[in-house]
């Protein structure tokens, strides 16, 4: 019997290593209070352009990708498969739509430096791009498994965050409030829920050894990892994004 794909792709040898995408300098620096409150800020704002523009439209784009047919019974397998990637697709609508306020609320309440000062980084362009490409040229196996891969990622990125933060007691950096703030939110029980069930459907997806998909699946995974290890910014990069 082969392995789930999910857990091929997580075991497989990647050009980078997993831990550059999850054990980045910017993560370490957030976990150990010692980030600046303007690269995080910088870092949100990207984030705030995945969320509230590419994130929806890519998962627009999947949702054209369901292959409903009137063939299918209401209770025939494919129809609830079918069923159930909308109803994730469409709670993971409503939780970045969320997320997107989440954003705006962190910066008010922790007073950093506002994201319209900011440009857009090549790597937020990149990871965009190759979410439209992905969104609007690849199969909806394709799409799903580019989405598991990125919230996978990004969830075990905010859990390294979160074992390094210091305890209550100790001198917090500027930015640990935000901090603490967005690692609630991205290590939360409904978050790995939200993951798990993700990597329940991809492994559902009749991606066999051996296929064009399971190749595919492969070189996603790959370039998902060199897309989140470039998103996270590197000291200094908060004077060089300003716009003038």
């Amino acid at each position: 019997m082969s392995l789930p794909l999910t857990t091929h792709l997580t075991s497989l040898s990647t050009p980078r290593p997993y831990s550059a995408a999850t054990e980045h300098a910017f993560l370490t620096a957030a976990g150990t209070g010692t980030l600046p409150p303007a690269l995080l800020s910088l870092y949100l704002s990207q984030d705030r352009i995945y969320a509230a523009h590419a994130y929806p439209r890519f998962l627009g784009h999947l949702l054209t990708h369901v292959p409903f047919s009137s063939r299918h019974a209401p209770d025939s397998p494919e129809e609830r498969l079918h069923g159930e990637i909308v109803d994730v697709l469409a709670g993971a609508l409503q939780n970045v739509r969320r997320e997107v306020g989440l954003f705006a609320e962190v910066q008010r309440a922790h007073s950093l430096p506002p994201f319209a000062q900011w440009r857009e980084r090549k790597a937020t362009r990149d990871y965009t791009a190759e979410m439209a490409r992905v969104g609007a040229f690849g199969t909806l196996e394709d799409g799903l498994v580019f989405l598991w891969a990125m919230e996978r990622v990004y969830l075990d990125a905010w859990t390294y965050v979160k074992s390094l933060l210091p305890t209550a007691a100790t001198e917090a950096g500027p930015a640990l409030p935000a901090i603490r703030q967005l690692v609630e939110n991205w290590t939360c029980p409904a978050f790995v829920e939200f993951v798990e069930v993700l990597e329940g459907l991809v492994n559902r997806l009749n991606i066999v050894p051996g296929s064009p998909a399971y190749f595919r699946a492969e070189e996603i995974w790959v370039r998902v990892l060199e897309l989140e290890e470039a998103f996270w910014p590197v000291g200094g990069e908060e004077m060089e994004e300003l716009l003038l």
